[in-house]
C-alpha cells in the first residue's frame, strides 16, 4: 500500500522475503533489499515477517531514547537487539515463470546437477545457445550469473543438512561439491549472512548422536 502511494520512489525498503521479488517488478523505481529485517530511509522505516514489528519498535527506541535504553528493551523483552538479516531465514526461490524456455530446461536439469558445478559452455550446450547469449539471457530470466545461481543451490542443500544432519562440515561441503572446505565456508558466508557453524548453533533441529 505505502508503494502504490509513490511515497517510496527512489527510497530503499523492504519487506517479507517472500515479496521482495514481487515488490520489486511491480515498482522498479523502488530500491527492494531483500536481505534486511528492516530499512530506515528519511522518515520511512519498512519491515519484513510477522515479528519484524520487535525489530522496528527497537529502532524506533533506539532512535527516540538512545542505544542504551534499546539495549535494555531488549533484554528484557528476551529478544535480540537490531542487527538480524532477513537473508539467515529466507529459502532460495528461483524465477520460473520468466517464459524463456531454453533457460527454464537448464535450471530444471541444475536442481539435481548442481553440486556437479557444471562450466558455462555445459549449460549453454544444454540450452541450445551460444554462449553469450545463454549468459545473457539466463541473467535476463533469473536475475543472476550462472555461477550464482548454482551457489545458491548449493548452499540451499547445505543449509537443510545442517539443520537436519549430523554431518560435520567439512562432510557437508564435500557432499555439495566442493572440494575446499575453506571455499564453502567463504561462499555461504557471502549468502546467508552467517558461517556454517552460526547457522548450524541457530538453527540445527536437535538430533542423537
Amino acid at each position: 500500500m505505502l508503494a502504490e502511494t509513490g511515497l517510496l520512489a527512489g527510497r530503499s525498503a523492504t519487506t517479507h522475503w517472500s515479496f521482495t521479488v514481487k515488490l520489486a517488478e511491480s515498482f522498479p523505481d523502488i530500491h527492494v533489499d531483500e536481505s534486511r529485517i528492516t530499512v530506515e530511509d528519511g522518515n520511512f522505516i519498512t519491515a519484513g515477517g510477522v515479528l519484524a514489528w520487535t525489530d522496528l519498535g527497537l529502532k524506533l527506541v533506539d532512535r527516540y531514547l538512545g542505544s542504551t535504553i534499546m539495549i535494555e528493551t531488549a533484554r528484557y523483552m528476551l529478544v535480540d537487539p537490531p542487527g538480524r538479516e532477513q537473508r539467515y531465514y529466507s529459502n532460495f526461490a528461483p524465477k520460473l515463470h520468466h517464459g524463456d524456455t531454453a533457460i527454464l530446461k537448464v535450471q530444471h536439469w541444475l536442481q539435481n546437477h548442481a553440486p556437479n558445478m557444471p562450466s558455462v559452455k555445459e549449460m549453454a550446450q544444454l540450452s541450445g545457445l551460444e554462449e553469450r547469449t545463454f549468459l545473457r539471457r539466463f541473467h535476463k530470466a533469473t536475475g543472476l550469473k550462472p555461477t550464482e545461481y548454482c551457489q545458491r543451490l548449493r548452499v540451499g542443500k547445505a543449509r537443510e543438512m545442517l539443520e537436519f544432519t549430523n554431518k560435520t562440515i567439512e562432510q557437508i561441503a564435500w557432499a555439495i561439491g566442493y572440494e575446499d572446505p575453506g571455499s564453502f565456508r567463504k561462499v555461504f558466508h557471502r549468502v546467508v549472512g552467517l558461517s556454517p557453524g552460526e547457522y548450524r548453533r541457530r538453527f540445527a533441529v536437535a538430533l542423537s548422536a
